[in-house]
């Protein structure tokens, strides 16, 4: 069941951090769609232009999956450490938009060193180029195989004192089950991270959930597709499904 619908606003954030799956950067095809990619700067943009710090975590499912990968035969870490490199392109692409059509100045850093394109993913520094109005758009997962972008986002999140992880989907947020399999399916508008997995709702992977609700991370989980969303989510309207664990008595 959905939750009763609340009009009360959420507390709008000072600092999020924005977790883009590389898949809706290719807009459901292979590489990288100008399109998408000018859209989502368009909206950070806006956020950024509202005195709220965004940093960005890019998957990198346009151009290569490990998990996929390795089930055609590839060793699994080679084939992430292709999508780490996967999501560098991503990194860069949203850069040259953020900064050319926009005139915001952002920063990629990244978990593997390639001093040439980007720096070295470095938290204080992060955290200054944040409070400079820059963007940080941060590439390479965590540098690890076996890590999900999704758990990267919130490692960096809790990292660099973010206030929310958003995740930007391309449904309208939290269902009972895959709207897309189950018309049926209801909307979450409130829901915990302990609900999350028990429930084994397909949102993001465990570890990343898992990650959050240790550390009383609050994620809102929206559609990407709804021109500024972002924006909305960030001032604390009422979009997509809020995930949190409550506090105890």
């Amino acid at each position: 069941m959905s939750d009763p619908v609340d009009a009360t606003p959420r507390p709008g954030f000072r600092r999020v951090l924005l977790k883009l799956g590389g898949e809706m950067f290719g807009g459901g095809g292979l590489g990288v769609d100008p399109q998408v990619v000018q859209t989502v700067a368009r909206q950070i943009a806006e956020v950024v232009a509202s005195g709220v710090q965004v940093a960005v975590v890019i998957g990198g499912g346009n151009f290569f999956r490990g998990a996929e990968l390795q089930q055609g035969g590839m060793d699994r870490s080679r084939a992430d450490y292709m999508g780490m490199l996967a999501t560098v392109m991503n990194c860069l692409a949203l850069q040259d938009f953020l900064e050319r059509s926009h005139g915001i100045d952002t920063r990629v850093q990244t978990a593997i060193t390639m001093g040439q394109v980007a720096e070295a993913y470095i938290p204080r520094r992060a955290m200054r180029h944040l409070e400079k109005g820059r963007v940080v758009i941060f590439g390479a997962g965590v540098g690890m195989p076996y890590f999900s972008t999704d758990t990267a986002g919130a490692q960096r999140a809790l990292e660099i004192g973010c206030d929310a992880l958003l995740l930007a989907k391309g449904v309208d947020g939290v269902y009972t089950a895959d709207p897309k399999l189950h018309p049926d399916a209801t909307l979450f508008t409130e829901v915990t991270h302990q609900q999350v997995l028990e429930r084994g709702l397909k949102v993001a992977d465990a570890t990343a959930f898992s990650l959050c609700m240790d550390n009383r991370m609050p994620i809102i989980v929206f559609n990407l597709l709804s021109e500024g969303n972002i924006a909305r989510a960030v001032r604390g309207e009422r979009i997509g499904t809020l995930v949190t664990t409550p506090d105890t008595a």
